[in-house]
C-alpha cells in the first residue's frame, strides 16, 4: 500500500465512489451483478486503496451532466429520488396510461365475475368492486388534484 493509499476511507469518499457506480450502471457500463459486487465493497472499503479498484476500468466523471429539457407536464412521485433511478413510466396518480390499465384490469374482473355467475346459474358477489373502485378512487382524486393546481389564465 502507498502511504496516501493507507488512509482511512470516510463515508463520504465511500457515498461518491457508489454515486459513481450508480452512474456507470446507468451508462450501462457495468452489469447488475458487476454494480452489486462493486458497491459492496465500496460500502465495506477501509482504506483508500480498497477504493481505488473499483473505479480504475471506468472514465472519469465529466462533470455536471446535461440538463434536459423541460417536462410538459408535472409528473408526482412519492417514491425517493436515487442518481441514476429511472423515470416512472407515466404521472404516480394518474395519466392516460394509469387509467387505461385500471380500465382494462376492471374489464377483465367483470368479464370474470359475468362467467361465474352464468356458470354458477346464481348471483355471486360483486367482488370485482373491491379491485375496481378503490383504485378508480386513487385515480379520480388524483386527476381532480391536478386539475385544482393548474395555473389559472
Amino acid at each position: 500500500m502507498t502511504e496516501q493509499g493507507a488512509v482511512r476511507v470516510s463515508d463520504g469518499e465511500r457515498e461518491r465512489v457508489a454515486r459513481r457506480l450508480v452512474a456507470a450502471h446507468g451508462e450501462g457500463r457495468l452489469t447488475l451483478a458487476e454494480y452489486d459486487e462493486r458497491v459492496r465493497a465500496a460500502h465495506g472499503a477501509v482504506v483508500r486503496d480498497d477504493l481505488a479498484p473499483l473505479l480504475a476500468d471506468l472514465p472519469a466523471e465529466t462533470g455536471p451532466r446535461a440538463t434536459p429539457a423541460p417536462a410538459r407536464r408535472r409528473e408526482v412521485s412519492s417514491r425517493p429520488s436515487f442518481p441514476g433511478a429511472p423515470p416512472l413510466p407515466f404521472a404516480a396518480c394518474g395519466g392516460r396510461g394509469a387509467v387505461a390499465a385500471w380500465a382494462v384490469a376492471s374489464a377483465v374482473n367483470v368479464v370474470i365475475w359475468l362467467a361465474v355467475s352464468l356458470a354458477t346459474a346464481s348471483p355471486v358477489y360483486p367482488w370485482w368492486i373491491w379491485v375496481a373502485g378503490p383504485w378508480g378512487l386513487v385515480l379520480a382524486l388524483g386527476g381532480l388534484g391536478r386539475v385544482a393546481a393548474r395555473p389559472r389564465t
